[in-house]
């Protein structure tokens, strides 16, 4: 179990890059749409969310993610639970900075919380929980079973750790039955360790300029 905190460097003054993986929070073209195009469409959230659907994740990081959903969730009847696995938590500072970006989301409740060192509380229809520590650890332990995963740990290529086939194999255990997957990444290895966990995988038209991303259900 690890207590640090994460370590950010700035590009262009604006876009978050983890100083301990060298790579950046979200795209450098559009954060939002990205995460609208891979984890939104990808699971089909606003098609398939009703009372009890189980949302959770593999790096909470900005809570970008989890603030997108909520406002594509709004209005709707819940609770909608979201589960979010973090290991290197961003300082709130950080965080209200990275997120300044983004005039058309509603950060502040994200923020306040936040800054208070809430890790469980409610965004609109969403009841959240963030747990800390390597999901290498956490991940096994949780209770729950997801409904639809973002797999938005950093690049493969940089933090192999969150893509390991045995952490893809815990994603699938803690998966229900027709639940599904969306990660960014189109990575051969983890697209295979995902398929040899009991996803169908899919490769799908990625964003900006990614050729492609991967999604999947549970069979």
């Amino acid at each position: 179990m690890n207590n640090q905190n994460a370590d950010i460097t700035w590009k262009d003054n604006q876009t978050p890059v983890a100083t301990r993986f060298d790579d950046p929070y979200f795209s450098l073209a559009d954060g939002l749409a990205e995460t609208q195009h891979v984890f939104l469409a990808g699971n089909r959230i606003t098609q398939r969310a009703a009372p009890g659907f189980h949302i959770a994740e593999l790096g909470f990081g900005t809570g970008l993610n989890l603030l997108a959903t909520a406002q594509a969730l709004a209005g709707r009847s819940g609770p909608v639970y979201f589960t979010s696995f973090e290991a290197y938590p961003m300082h709130a500072a950080d965080m209200a900075r990275a997120l300044a970006p983004f005039t058309g989301l509603d950060t502040a409740p994200l923020l306040a919380a936040w800054s208070q060192g809430l890790r469980q509380f409610t965004l609109g229809s969403l009841q959240v929980e963030i747990v800390m520590g390597d999901a290498r650890d956490t991940l096994p332990l949780w209770q729950g079973k997801a409904d639809a995963w973002y797999l938005d740990g950093f690049s493969p290529a940089k933090n192999p750790e969150l893509w390991t086939d045995t952490l893809m194999a815990q994603v699938a255990t803690h998966t229900r039955k027709g639940g599904t997957f969306a990660t960014y990444t189109a990575a051969g290895a983890v697209r295979r360790a995902l398929a040899t966990a009991g996803f169908d995988v899919i490769r799908q038209p990625g964003f900006a300029h990614k050729r492609h991303m991967t999604t999947g259900t549970l069979s």
